[in-house]
């Protein structure tokens, strides 16, 4: 079966590696490197991207949840992988018979892991989140919680059956500019390594401290500690530029039907759009169901092999339009970028009023990925 015959993602892991490799060549000696493959590898393939960062000679993991992880472990991945949400107790004979770590986000947590894990005569290894400032998950610290939160922290230590190998946290702004994020994240750092000395002054010794997500290691380098975390870094986005990185997906489709429209004629749902001219129209075969989004109806345009050309109408579930007018040489089967080489998925998203993540993991699962290398 041709994967071509309607729209495909471009995959390049040759640029995954390359990318891993440049990032790594920014970090001091002895700082592991974990690569965060949630969400699917951020819509380029998780079990792909994995395998590629395994033999390239990465040290850990992170994804979402432990249906994620199971994935990775039945497609053969052996490395250490974090778990960064919640797993209900009752799969903590999952997590220790399939080697994954867990990420434990309070006290209690701690103790229900805790509790499953002797029952079963096991241990279960763990990273403790730490609430610098996020104020998503993690146990708290800021301000009044200090105390308590150290007490918190140490109690889930020191519960049997738990090995807590390591200690995280997350930055809100490291890659936001201005004086106001550095001096935020600066706050989070502080604050993460005031925890940390207080937690190994009772006694407790992490042999990971990790907290530098793609920003920081690109803005903050001395936050690096034992381990970074890049995420969209890893799939070529968020760098400036400065770390020379190659964006790893190419979203691809072509030219399915062309038609002449009259002057004066409504084109697509809720007629947004009516032609000013006689119109050389181009159907596409992609749309806001394989991940293309309906904000950009009438505010973007698609690369052809001889230029861009204006997307026309709103964005249907399978398919849009684009304005072929200007361009006599693109005939039906020509090849149209979405985003890639010629189009970045960065100035796409700005388009769209959002960032590259959502694009990169927005596109669906039944947009068939091809691994060019």
């Amino acid at each position: 079966m041709d994967l071509r015959k309607r729209t495909w993602a471009e995959i390049s892991l040759d640029n995954i590696e390359y990318n891993y490799r440049a990032i790594r060549a920014a970090l001091p000696d002895g700082c592991k490197f974990l690569g965060v493959v949630k969400a699917d590898a951020y819509g380029h393939g998780a079990v792909e991207v994995s395998r590629r960062l395994e033999s390239a000679g990465a040290d850990y993991l992170a994804v979402s949840c432990l249906d994620e992880a199971v994935e990775l472990r039945e497609a053969g991945i052996g490395m250490p992988i974090l778990i960064l949400g919640h797993t209900p107790r009752e799969y903590v004979r999952e997590l220790i018979e399939r080697d994954l770590t867990q990420t434990v986000t309070c006290e209690a947590k701690a103790i229900e892991y805790a509790r499953e894990a002797a029952s079963l005569g096991k241990t279960l290894r763990i990273h403790i989140k730490v609430d610098t400032g996020m104020s998503r998950l993690g146990f708290l610290t800021a301000g009044g919680h200090f105390e308590q939160g150290i007490a918190n922290i140490v109690s889930a230590c020191r519960q049997r059956n738990l090995d807590p190998e390591g200690v995280y946290t997350h930055f809100a702004v490291s890659d936001e500019p201005g004086a106001e994020a550095e001096a935020y994240t600066r706050e989070q750092f502080g604050l993460f390594m005031k925890v940390v000395s207080a937690v190994e002054s009772a006694g407790i010794r992490f042999r990971i401290r990790h907290c530098a997500n793609s920003g920081a290691v690109v803005n903050y380098p001395e936050t690096a500690l034992d381990m970074v975390r890049p995420g969209i870094l890893l799939y070529g986005f968020g760098d400036g530029g400065r770390l020379g990185l190659r964006p790893c997906m190419r979203l691809m489709t072509h030219v399915s039907t062309i038609k002449y429209i009259d002057a004066g004629l409504p084109v697509s749902y809720g007629g947004t759009f009516v032609t000013a001219r006689r119109t050389r129209m181009g159907v596409i075969p992609i749309g806001y169901a394989d991940g293309l989004f309906r904000s950009l109806s009438n505010n973007c345009s698609f690369i052809t092999e001889k230029g861009p050309a204006p997307q026309r109408g709103r964005i249907c579930m399978d398919m849009c339009m684009i304005d072929l007018t200007e361009l006599p040489e693109v005939n039906l089967e020509s090849l149209i970028e979405i985003f890639g080489r010629r189009q970045s998925a960065e100035a796409l998203a700005a388009r769209a009023g959002t960032i590259s993540y959502e694009l990169l993991c927005s596109v669906s699962k039944r947009v068939p990925r091809v691994y060019v290398d």
